[in-house]
């Protein structure tokens, strides 16, 4: 007997079946039984089912008559399967890799409770996979076994049957079944968590939810009449599950109120017989309203009140009273904006009025996208020596959730912002502020800048049409005249800089503060790293970190990763860190491959590498700190350099310019890590001359120099100039 049976309903799922079953079979725990079960569905669904079923005995292939939908697959399966827990799989989605031994562990150090709750990633249609509300919540619960009755916070989870392995005596002892209907699978979740005695939790994403895209006529199969009641009776049924099970009465009361939420939710989406949809609710209310129960008062309970007793009539005139309210809000977009930001230039303008506040910086990073870079090392070290600074950072709506705990933040446009931005003392961005910002007398804005300069930068540009598309050299002028102080790295940048953004801004020659993790990292911290990105001790690590190139629209890996990672050998994992500015990398699936792209913090994956691969990225620059061997592919020098623009020859081999082994093909740059040459001696003393040049202040203190210039006031140290 398996210890888990996996039921995957198949219908529509040609092109994704595949990767489904595969993704289950492929598993390291192998005491499975998979049954997938057809409905009919004409795409061919069942020929690659029964292909499967052929060459691997621990899948079943069911053949259903047509229009048996999914609750009827999910029923045959669950019917003809003999596994000690029930897990379910939608032919759109994955398993993870461990996913299985993962819930099977959990499961045993557990004691085998009747319900575990796992959590899932999605992947939206044509996007990349994000962790879910539901593992969030998840990490939040106790490890357990919870007891259901009272455990309100489980209601929150997801209510799907993909999220979750149902143990099945529970399963056929309490005659659970999928209904009809949209709503089918949700009340089925429902059921097995008021009925299980005993739950656990496992915090770990073991599906990735892949979103399809939404075909109408396909997927809309409810017909009109009756979508709205088909919600009511679906809870209906819940609510009558648990009445005939006396044991189940502590969760009458929260699967209520969730029926109630749920059903106020569905009321604006009626659009046909809604004083049928209403009357079904209040009829709802009279049934299965627990004793004692009440209605939330004031505002709050204002709707639940009127739809619960059935009001129609005062239902729409609320409805319309809000719609008007709404209307008159609503003044044509170009008119509102208008006014809106007249008032916003108001406000700011008389902000710009009150005195300066001593004890207030601003910090932003990468046109607000979090808190990050030199900005961030400069902000940390600030909380430390300048603690009478507060800092605020000006942050995206959009990247608020990604904010580190404790962070005080304002969103670009809020009246908060424009106060902030009115009254600090002190600004500190790697990139500019916008235009908008208006530099008062006694403020003091710093450069931070991003990069020790390869490629050619500010008025530069002018000479590179691909390297200076969209950018307005007199606007860019006006920014840089708002600068007091440009963060150099070295003398090199200092020069570039000064050529390239002519000003009053004084250089300060600290060296990079985002740069002080790497001259300062203990084995332990490179250990957590490497640990962290999954490689194993004894594993020789590469970061390959390609630069962006202006005059193309998406990344290309000019790497033939399959075959270097061939060639190379299987105690070689690359790390692939596209540029920020693509969306995706695009890599082939391989264990030597792993995408780094969105990984938060560039510092750590330099830390995790012992060796970097690049080809005209400034992050060559930084990982020179670590004075670990750098290698150049660059199979387009000569158009990189011709329509983008230098400073200096990278490939040129001389002391200085070029940092370690050169290589312009994919079969060269695998034989320089075969034959030694990545790491030999002419490639240690390339490097040896290339960290002379651009890494002179390489002691961990570039942030603190920052911080007693700026905040301090004091004299710089002996290894700044300024």
């Amino acid at each position: 007997m398996p210890r888990l049976s996996v039921i995957v309903p198949v219908r529509r799922a040609r092109g994704s079946l595949r990767a489904c079953l595969e993704s289950v079979l492929s598993q390291s725990f192998t005491d499975i039984e998979v049954i997938g079960v057809d409905d009919g569905t004409p795409d061919g669904s069942a020929l690659l089912l029964d292909e499967f079923a052929g060459r691997d005995s621990r899948v079943q292939a069911i053949h259903l008559p047509s229009g048996a939908g999914p609750e009827g697959c999910r029923n045959a399966g669950a019917e003809r399967a003999v596994g000690d827990y029930l897990i379910f799989l939608d032919a759109h989605f994955v398993l993870l890799p461990g996913a299985l031994a993962a819930v099977n562990d959990r499961l045993g150090a557990a004691g085998d409770p009747d319900l575990l709750l796992f959590g899932h990633h999605k992947r939206p249609f044509r996007g990349r996979p994000r962790p879910s509300r539901s593992l969030a919540l998840l990490g939040e619960l106790s490890d357990g076994p919870l007891a259901a009755a009272g455990r309100s916070a489980l209601l929150d989870i997801a209510p799907v049957c993909w999220n979750r392995a149902v143990r099945r005596t529970l399963h056929e002892g309490e005659k659970l079944a999928f209904g009809p209907g949209r709503h089918g699978e949700r009340i089925y979740a429902l059921q097995t968590l008021a009925a299980a005695e005993s739950v656990t939790v496992l915090p770990v994403a073991c599906v990735e939810h892949r979103q399809q895209r939404h075909l109408p006529g396909l997927d809309d199969e409810t017909a009109p009449d009756t979508a709205s009641t088909e919600l009511v009776d679906a809870y209906a049924g819940l609510m009558e599950f648990v009445r005939e099970r006396p044991r189940l009465l502590p969760v009458q009361a929260p699967l209520f109120e969730r029926a109630l939420q749920e059903l106020l939710s569905g009321y604006p989406t009626v659009t046909r017989r809604r004083r049928r949809y209403v009357r079904s609710v209040a009829a709802f209310h009279r049934a299965y309203r627990p004793a004692g129960y009440r209605l939330p008062g004031g505002a709050r309970g204002l709707r639940p009140r009127l739809i619960g007793s059935g009001r129609y009539a005062a239902l729409g005139a609320l409805d319309t009273a809000l719609a008007l309210r709404r209307g008159l809000r609503a003044a044509p977009d170009a008119v509102r904006e208008r006014f809106r930001r007249g008032l916003s230039r108001r406000y700011y303008w008389c902000q710009r009025k009150l005195p300066l506040d001593g004890g207030l910086a601003v910090y932003a990073a990468y046109w607000n996208r979090g808190v990050s870079c030199n900005p961030e090392a400069i902000f940390r070290k600030a909380q430390e020596l300048a603690p009478g600074v507060r800092g605020v950072w000006v942050v995206s709506r959009n990247q608020v959730e990604t904010l580190p705990e404790g962070i005080d933040y304002v969103v670009p446009g809020t009246r908060r912002y424009w106060a902030v931005m009115a009254r600090a003392t002190y600004f500190f961005n790697n990139v500019n502020f916008p235009d908008h910002v208006v530099k008062r007398p006694g403020q003091v804005h710093v450069m931070t800048h991003h990069g020790t300069p390869l490629k050619i930068m500010g008025l530069d540009q002018q000479d590179y049409p691909a390297a200076a598309q969209g950018l307005n050299f007199d606007r860019l002028l006006k920014r840089v005249d708002r600068w007091d102080w440009s963060v150099s790295a070295n003398p090199h940048s200092t020069e570039v800089w000064a050529r390239a953004y002519p000003g009053a801004a004084r250089s300060l020659e600290t060296g990079y503060p985002r740069n002080d993790v790497l001259a300062s990292a203990t084995d332990d911290q490179v250990r957590a790293a490497r640990e962290g990105l999954g490689i194993r001790p004894g594993q020789r690590a590469l970061l390959y970190a390609p630069t962006h190139r202006d005059y193309e629209a998406a990344y290309t890996s000019r790497l033939d990763l399959a075959r270097f990672c061939a060639a190379v050998g299987p105690d070689t994992v690359v790390m692939v860190r596209a540029h920020y500015f693509y969306g995706g990398a695009g890599l082939p699936e391989s264990p030597s491959v792993i995408d780094v792209s969105e990984h938060p913090r560039i510092e750590e994956l330099c830390l995790a590498a012992d060796a970097l691969i690049t080809d005209y990225s400034s992050v060559m620059f930084d990982y020179a700190h670590l004075n670990r061997p750098i290698v150049v592919h660059a199979p387009d020098w000569e158009t990189y350099r011709t329509v983008r623009g230098v400073v200096f020859d990278l490939l040129s081999g001389r002391p200085g310019e070029t940092p370690g082994a050169v290589a312009t093909t994919t079969d060269e740059l695998a034989r320089i890590f075969t034959d030694g040459s990545w790491d030999g001696p002419a490639s240690k003393a390339l490097l040896t001359a290339f960290r002379a040049r651009f890494c002179p202040y390489d002691d961990g203190r570039a942030a603190e120099r920052v911080v007693r210039r700026v905040l301090l006031g004091e004299e710089p140290a002996p290894t700044a100039t300024v």
